[in-house]
């Protein structure tokens, strides 16, 4: 790699968050190929190694060649790196790690974030403090904030896309295949 993260956001205009972001995603891709969500990023977008680059705000070519190139530059060193993580949610007096209750998991103490029991998401994503996997076998929607994970049931949605709405509060909004789904709207899986 070309730099350190924080050298890698300063020098192309986008957050650490953003890059930490590209990083897991060509992680799990093997440096190959990643299937990433964030603002900095145009949102939902995909880079392959053999030349695809889609994001989001398809008509920013400025924007796509930015992912091209940073994505170029992690791909280098993204398949040897441990994945990064923020340190693990300290639990208050009284919790337990990995403990359930009304569909809230306490956050894993390393690695994953989300129960494992899910898989591998088909699409992961943070911002302001809130993290999202999306596990459309499972039917499973994880959202972790506060160092607390949520399980939504996505029922027959197919999620295939993410957004987060600024400002005041924090609402996750899925694109499926029958529209728009907020993440108010889901049950909390049981």
């Amino acid at each position: 790699m070309a730099g350190s993260i924080d050298d890698l956001a300063r020098q192309h205009g986008v957050s650490v968050d953003a890059v930490r972001v590209l990083q897991d995603a060509l992680r799990r891709g093997g440096g190959q190929q990643a299937q990433f969500s964030h603002p900095d990023l145009g949102g939902m977008g995909q880079w392959s190694a053999g030349g695809m680059t889609q994001v989001g705000d398809m008509f920013n070519t400025a924007l796509k060649d930015k992912v091209r190139t940073l994505c170029a530059e992690l791909a280098q060193s993204a398949a040897t790196m441990p994945p990064s993580s923020d340190p693990p949610a300290t639990p208050r007096q009284g919790e337990h790690q990995g403990e359930e209750q009304h569909g809230e998991r306490r956050s894993p103490p390393r690695g994953d974030w989300w129960p494992q029991d899910l898989g591998r998401p088909s699409a992961t994503g943070s911002q302001n403090g809130m993290r999202y996997a999306c596990f459309p076998d499972a039917r499973r929607v994880a959202v972790e904030q506060a160092g607390r994970v949520t399980l939504y049931d996505s029922g027959e949605h197919r999620i295939s896309g993410v957004s987060q709405s600024q400002g005041g509060g924090q609402e996750l909004s899925f694109s499926s295949q029958t529209g728009t789904v907020r993440a108010s709207d889901l049950p909390v899986a049981g």
